[in-house]
């Protein structure tokens, strides 16, 4: 098996399958903690298609593209995490 049949028929599978649970969790919720943390795992889920992607029509640039979304997704997940400390301090 190469490298683009185990992308083809293993990885995309699973990432797919993976957002459809994570979507139905963030649909679900119940808190904002929960939906914030689902919609990180998108992201994350996002950069591992991009990566897929890239490795599928070989195009190192997107994975630069893979790079500063999950710098963006990390960053936002802190400042969330920020507001819920000085939210819950009051």
């Amino acid at each position: 098996m190469t490298l683009h049949e185990f992308l083809y028929y293993f990885v995309m599978p699973v990432l797919s399958l993976s957002v459809i649970f994570i979507v139905i969790r963030f649909l679900k919720g119940p808190s904002i903690v929960d939906r914030v943390i689902a919609l990180d795992l998108i992201i994350t889920t996002g950069i591992g298609f991009i990566g897929a992607y890239a490795i599928l029509n070989n195009k190192p640039s997107l994975l630069d593209v893979a790079m500063i979304l999950a710098l963006i997704a990390f960053l936002s997940t802190v400042a969330f995490s920020y507001y819920i400390q000085k939210r819950n301090n009051k």
